[in-house]
């Protein structure tokens, strides 16, 4: 009786019951919106200014009522600055994660469209790009643009377009010679119309699982940048700038590093078990 009921689902309602079968998938999506709830609130759970304002004659404290996460070498509330660090980390991160998808799905689209000619080039091109390591094309870039919020943006997102465009490039290429392209084609849909209303929009499903994946690689390339020096700038409560600020002190108050260490840690696990998850409900081998 439950595998009749399946199949007379939905797509859409098959993918979710799917999802939801998969516990460990759903506890990454609870931290993901936890993670999206800390942003909208942030300022209601604690106020910024208790993050970024120094109270020098209560630095280093240890976890208490007051201080949820102790204090840092400046005496400002680790718990505030790694809630408030939540929205700096995901503002990079999110943008960056996503243009790099919406542009990598369109040279993608355009390269399997296009396979005689512009395939050859534009692959050609990327692996020149994939040649260098993203965390160092990233560095690159925000070493020559600057190291402010929003050319960190764009490195990331020049870091992770050759990755999108070839992953996008691999599923477009199994919809193009498919019938009901060639039947929008014998309608007279221009090349435009069949790329963007029948071989991008197909191919959503594979796109947002890269995405989610991608959104764990660059919460810690983020990171990374932001603790050598080359991302965001203290005192903006940024993770990465957290775990930097308190190399110092990780043996005297290794609290002050634990806490940051763990919100990154587990932002990255999330995605990474949502991406998971979609990838498994979306596949059409597992459907009965």
């Amino acid at each position: 009786m439950k595998q009749k009921s399946t199949k007379k689902m939905t797509p859409l309602r098959e993918t979710v019951y799917r999802f939801a079968k998969n516990k460990i998938s759903l506890i990454g999506l609870a931290i993901v919106i936890l993670i999206i709830f800390v942003i909208i609130f942030g300022e209601q759970i604690s106020p910024y200014a208790k993050g970024v304002d120094q109270d020098i004659m209560n630095r280093l404290q240890g976890a208490s009522r007051e201080h949820l996460m102790g204090t840092d070498g400046y005496g400002r509330d680790i718990f505030t600055r790694v809630i408030h660090g939540t929205k700096y980390t995901m503002l990079i991160a999110f943008p960056s994660v996503i243009g790099a998808q919406i542009i990598g799905s369109i040279l993608g689209a355009l390269a399997a469209f296009y396979s005689r000619w512009l395939d050859d080039v534009l692959m050609r091109i990327l692996d020149i790009f994939q040649a260098i390591p993203g965390m160092l094309l990233s560095l690159a870039v925000v070493a020559v643009l600057g190291s402010s919020l929003p050319n960190l943006v764009i490195a990331m997102m020049i870091s992770r377009i050759p990755g999108a465009t070839r992953s996008g490039r691999a599923v477009m290429l199994r919809l193009v010679g498919q019938e009901h392209i060639d039947a929008a084609r014998s309608y007279g849909s221009t090349d435009a119309q069949l790329i963007f209303r029948h071989v991008i929009p197909n191919a959503i499903g594979p796109i947002i699982v890269d995405l989610s994946i991608a959104l764990s690689a660059t919460i810690l390339q983020v990171s990374s940048l932001s603790y050598i020096g080359l991302g965001v700038q203290p005192p903006t409560p940024e993770w990465g700038v957290l775990l930097s600020e308190a190399r110092e002190y990780m043996r005297s108050a290794p609290h002050t590093i634990v806490f940051p260490g763990i919100a990154i840690a587990l932002a990255a696990l999330a995605f990474n078990l949502v991406g998971d998850g979609l990838r498994d409900a979306l596949d059409p081998r597992l459907r009965d």
